[in-house]
């Protein structure tokens, strides 16, 4: 069996099953990326629940395995070279899992680059976003009664999703025909924009329908369905 004792993070959340891959996340937009990779690929894995209620992100235990204190974060026993690895990056992580199981990653170059492509432009564009808009819609920044920052982040999501519906005007999925980590990566977001973050009339998402019928197939997949609810909330 492996030895993952030597990991400071398995003093704060040990594992059960410690030949599987260890997950610590959150059911949040970047969080269920992972999760839904995971039970997409068949990948046997272990989740543990880091509590932002708790501060669990700030622990010396959490930080020994991700200093930028954010989930998800994984600990894989059976890394390259049959050495365990630590990794921390929703997007790395999923690149990281594609080339592991061999699944949801185009096996030609170019459709490799350009579906990093299109995770890096939900990297850098959607989450941000879409994330500074929950703020001013939903949170603390609701309350400011200079609306401008949230009209700034309103309009640059829906700058966002004009794009990425062009992009799905005559395919399935982001990349085609070809379910890959660019949708894994993507769809949490769009849905916790018009669900959680209650933006979805604000950012005119009914003018996106190739955007919603993408997002409607996304979750209706049993992998999906199954990943947004882990790790399970305490």
């Amino acid at each position: 069996m492996t030895d993952l004792s030597t990991f400071r993070i398995t003093k704060k959340w040990p594992a059960q099953h410690p030949d599987r891959i260890q997950l610590y996340s959150l059911p949040t937009p970047n969080g269920v990326k992972i999760s839904i990779m995971l039970e997409e690929t068949g990948l046997p894995y272990e989740p543990h629940l880091v509590s932002f209620d708790t501060n669990d992100q700030t622990s010396p235990e959490f930080l020994s395995l991700n200093p930028n204190n954010k989930i998800p974060a994984i600990l894989d026993p059976n890394g390259p070279d049959g050495k365990p690895l630590p990794l921390f990056e929703s997007g790395a992580i999923l690149i990281y899992l594609a080339d592991k199981s061999g699944q949801f990653m185009p096996k030609d170059l170019a459709g490799r680059y350009q579906t990093i492509q299109w995770l890096m432009f939900q990297m850098g564009g959607i989450g941000p976003m879409f994330g500074q808009l929950g703020f001013f819609n939903k949170f603390a920044g609701k309350d400011y009664e200079d609306k401008r920052p949230r009209d700034r982040y309103v309009a640059e999501s829906k700058r966002l999703l004009a794009v990425l519906n062009q992009r799905l005007a005559e395919r399935n999925w982001i990349m085609g025909d070809t379910y890959t980590i660019a949708d894994i990566a993507t769809f949490p977001w769009i849905r916790n924009l018009i669900g959680f973050y209650e933006a979805g009339e604000l950012v005119g998402i009914a003018d996106f329908p190739h955007v919603t019928r993408a997002l409607a197939a996304f979750v209706a997949r049993p992998a999906v369905a199954k990943g947004l609810t882990i790790p399970k909330r305490g």
